[in-house]
């Protein structure tokens, strides 16, 4: 059965930010849970885990910094829609939540000021820089962020190309420089309200806490993955970031695990593909396990810039060949 979709619930806000009631959800809570006949998530015999990745604001609501519409232009906003109604109508079913949290600051390897060109300029926003950029000057390390790391400037360049040269040795995307977004503090950072709202009412209703996962404040490395950065060390093998094993082992805990957020073509897809790979690692048949909210997530499109649709559809393919399901939000649990 599905469970109904509290009143307070309107889908029209799902694409704004506003405050959460916290106080008016409190006394709604008791009386749904006891008019819906909800078991607290601890009585729970089939035990359901929700991963929301990066359901933020800087990539969830039109006009702020890396919007993620997709090519209908409404992409985060549809899915966070039916995100919400996937909560609300599994409530009683939903075991428990995570959300991930990227969380940036100015000075970080993917963002404009950490670079500079021969004349002092910071790349644009959505310029790859390859590691034949690095090596040619094109684009150098910006020699006035290098005390703050407690490095020289040589060094930083040494870091920017051996970074560089790990990711295409590895087949990754080109380091990109993004917009200024989810800065630690900004509003950007924060959860959509909607599904805020959705998760806080969760929390009372089935007494469950969720769990925030923190991603992507070191700053030589991108994070797009939860479960560990994209370069872990650097040329003199210092760590620049540690893979997460909590989530293969969380998984174990669990019946099922559903995923859904932002971007279907980077933080969801490597995301998945991390912990694809931890899976085969540990028991490929924990695989099963796990399902993508394939109407739940969108990818990276940038009208005239840059479209990775194909590639978010290519990823997903790999993962249901290696055991996962693709499933929409509105098929039963």
């Amino acid at each position: 059965m599905k469970f109904p979709l509290p009143a307070f619930y309107n889908p029209q806000r799902v694409g704004t930010v506003y405050r959460v009631d916290y106080a008016s959800l409190a006394t709604l809570a008791p009386n749904y849970r006891q008019t819906n006949g909800i078991q607290p998530s601890s009585t729970d015999r089939q035990r359901i885990w929700l991963l929301l990745i990066d359901v933020q604001n800087t990539f969830c609501i039109p006009g702020f910094e890396l919007y993620v519409g997709g090519r209908s232009g409404n992409g985060a906003v549809e899915d966070n829609r039916r995100l919400a109604e996937f909560i609300y109508h599994n409530l009683g079913y939903i075991t428990h939540i995570s959300a991930t949290m990227d969380t940036h600051r100015a000075q970080q390897i993917f963002h404009p000021v950490f670079f500079v060109d021969a004349d002092g300029n910071h790349p644009a926003p959505y310029t790859d820089i390859h590691a034949a950029d690095v090596r040619a000057g094109k684009w150098r390390f910006n020699p006035a962020l290098a005390s703050q790391f407690g490095i020289s400037p040589e060094y930083g360049q040494e870091i920017i190309l051996h970074y560089t040269q790990t990711l295409e040795a590895k087949g990754k995307y080109a380091l990109t420089i993004w917009p200024y977004h989810a800065l630690l503090g900004g509003i950007g950072h924060a959860l959509v309200s909607a599904i805020e709202e959705a998760v806080f009412f969760h929390s009372l209703v089935r007494l469950d806490q969720p769990e925030f996962e923190i991603k992507g404040e070191q700053p030589f490395t991108e994070n797009y993955s939860v479960v560990g950065p994209e370069v872990l060390t650097g040329p003199m093998d210092e760590v620049l970031g540690r893979r997460n094993p909590k989530f293969v082992e969380q998984l174990q805990q669990f019946d099922r695990l559903y995923i859904a957020g932002q971007a279907k073509s980077h933080c969801v897809a490597w995301t998945v593909a991390d912990l694809l790979e931890d899976i085969q690692a540990v028991d490929p048949a924990l695989a099963q396990k796990v399902y993508l909210l394939e109407d739940c997530t969108s990818p990276v499109v940038v009208p005239g810039v840059v479209d990775h649709t194909e590639a978010a559809e290519a990823a997903f393919a790999a993962f249901a060949k290696a055991g996962m399901k693709i499933v929409r939000s509105t098929e039963a649990l």
